[in-house]
């Protein structure tokens, strides 16, 4: 069974930076890839960035590139994003995702089927 587990979000002030990272504590899938979606309250979940399960392709969200890292221990079954100068309109829920059938082709345009319960980041300005 798929649990996805998320920590390290919370409050920081703009310009600041936090580190999310979530972990498959199920390991049900030994080869899968993973990202990380955001939802601003009323909006579509929207992707933030995403990576092959060998680690070697990733994908960024246009307003999240050179912004944003996402990176991968596969020994440990956990997907990070760091995120460096946070702006205010960072503000949301973020949710990591895997799925064992997402190319690394397509990591920008595939419905994940699994996801965490989500961590909330608040930028203050």
């Amino acid at each position: 069974q798929v649990q996805l587990v998320e920590s390290g979000g919370g409050l920081v002030q703009a310009g600041g930076s936090l580190r999310l990272s979530c972990a498959d504590s199920g390991r049900t899938f030994s080869r899968a890839a993973m990202g990380w979606f955001r939802q601003h309250p009323g909006k579509e979940r929207e992707i933030v960035a995403a990576i092959s399960w060998s680690g070697a392709t990733t994908y960024y969200g246009d307003s999240m590139k050179g912004r944003f890292t996402i990176s991968r221990d596969k020994a440990k079954n956990t997907v990070y994003l760091q995120m460096n100068s946070l702006k205010p309109e960072d503000t949301a829920t973020y949710y990591c995702a895997l799925d064992p059938g997402v190319s690394a082709q397509a990591l920008g345009t595939s419905n994940f089927r699994y996801w965490g319960q989500g961590t909330q980041v608040t930028v203050s300005s």
